[in-house]
């Protein structure tokens, strides 16, 4: 299982330079429901909607979506190994609590400070 980081998902849908290997979109997927948020506030930052609404709605059609429960939320609040943005923490977290039930899960990421946080945690990194 691959839980999918912003970056990455924007690096798809905005066909950056660094896009994810087509490899990769054969693993199940699972995120955050913050990916959402944080894709359509970048999308309509961007003034993109009207161009991307579709591709980002089939993007997150595909993603099995973790909501922010409880024990996610009480895990973020706790200290990490490093300093840690606040939505870097709740997807840490994320992770964390499918690791917790017995989930195998890698991340993709190409945010620096988010990969280097799970480095210290001993979080699987997927290719990307």
């Amino acid at each position: 299982m691959i839980y999918l980081d912003t970056s990455v998902a924007l690096a798809h849908l905005l066909a950056e330079d660094r896009c994810p290997s087509p490899s990769m979109w054969d693993h199940p997927l699972v995120s955050s429901r913050l990916l959402e948020y944080e894709i359509w506030t970048r999308i309509h930052a961007r003034k993109l909607a009207r161009s991307h609404a579709e591709s980002v709605r089939l993007l997150i059609g595909r993603i099995a979506l973790l909501e922010l429960v409880p024990p996610v939320l009480e895990r973020a609040l706790e200290p990490f190994p490093c300093p840690v943005r606040t939505l870097d923490a709740l997807h840490l977290a994320s992770i964390e609590f499918l690791r917790g039930h017995g989930q195998k899960v890698q991340l993709a990421t190409y945010d620096q400070r988010l990969l280097a946080a799970a480095r210290r945690m001993k979080i699987s990194l997927a290719r990307v």
